[in-house]
């Protein structure tokens, strides 16, 4: 499906939301089969430079992405007599056995004594970055990443002021710099963490502010989310209280770092989206950007067209709660 080793597929806010708007379209009229120049137009791009920021960002072209949904839709509606796309998709491994990316993440909670001092004496090192998801404010603190939001264009200000809220006290200091290389470390594959010991990676740790039962429901997340989406169900099975299925939903809507805590592989149990604090159209994007870097073995036999068959895609190694 195209060579992505050239590019990382980072995006701003603006391009990510025209990709985004595109993923829906294709996903929405797929079965119309449209042509290339009405994707574009209903994303106000020419041809040319549609085709090259979605191959960009997907790292293969909006024909074969067409193609792919195609087969896995078709698939599935065969199997089960009617399928949604997401259904359909998730019968023939669109989404799983997917892992996010090639981190070891380690969580834990802040201190009580961080907690009653709402962040005093904690200094959080925050920073501005393009992601493959558009724009995202990270903070980090000496102890792990705090804070991962996404950042629509003109609301950097209020972004701020809602990490701020989390941590009232604390002195903030920006380092866009570090923000980036931190983004580039989640999103761009590197080294195994299966390498030999002297190539292995130090993990990404987490120190996240929540109550017990939140860090219990986002440890759980973390464990079962990294294999690709899971329903809320699903999610308070793992995390051991089977009959607080909406609860668990609440503590999946508070997580402070999104991605690296996957919410977004949280399905309903019919398969559907279901809601996502940034955006359902975010949502779906995420669910296609790992879903073409993690296929599986059977997906690439059953595809369909040949190009599809000779993809080139990025390893990966799964995600871990500590």
């Amino acid at each position: 499906m195209g060579d992505m080793t050239n590019t990382d597929g980072f995006l701003d806010s603006r391009d990510f939301a025209r990709v985004a708007a595109a993923i829906r379209y294709i996903e929405t009229n797929f079965r119309q089969q449209p042509r290339l120049a009405a994707i574009a137009k209903a994303v106000r791009l020419s041809e040319y430079h549609f085709n090259r920021l979605f191959r960009r960002w997907a790292g293969v072209t909006p024909r074969q992405y067409l193609a792919f949904i195609t087969a896995a839709a078709a698939r599935g509606e065969l199997h089960a007599g009617r399928a949604s796309v997401l259904e359909a998709a998730y019968a023939v491994g669109l989404s799983g056995p997917g892992r996010l990316h090639d981190l070891l993440v380690t969580i834990e909670a802040v201190t009580p004594g961080e907690l009653k001092a709402h962040g005093r004496g904690l200094t959080i090192t925050y920073g501005f970055s393009p992601t493959p998801f558009g724009e995202a404010l990270l903070g980090v603190t000496p102890r792990g990443l705090s804070h991962f939001a996404f950042v629509e264009a003109g609301r950097e200000r209020a972004a701020l002021s809602g990490m701020r809220e989390r941590w009232p006290n604390a002195d903030c200091v920006q380092d866009d710099s570090n923000a980036r290389e931190l983004a580039h470390r989640i999103f761009v594959p590197g080294i195994a963490v299966d390498a030999p010991q002297p190539h292995k990676p130090e993990p990404l740790k987490l120190a996240v502010k929540g109550t017990n039962f939140q860090l219990k429901v986002w440890r759980a997340l973390i464990e079962l989310g990294a294999g690709g989406p899971t329903t809320y169900q699903a999610l308070a099975r793992a995390a051991g209280v089977d009959d607080a299925v909406r609860a668990v939903g609440n503590a999946v809507g508070a997580n402070p770092v999104a991605w690296l805590i996957p919410c977004h592989n949280v399905l309903r149990r019919d398969g559907s989206l279901g809601g996502y604090h940034w955006g359902s159209d975010r949502k779906r994007a995420m669910l296609a950007w790992q879903a073409l870097r993690q296929p599986t073995p059977s997906m690439l036999r059953q595809t369909g067209p040949k190009d599809l068959t000779n993809a080139r895609y990025g390893a990966s190694t799964p995600v871990r709660a500590t």
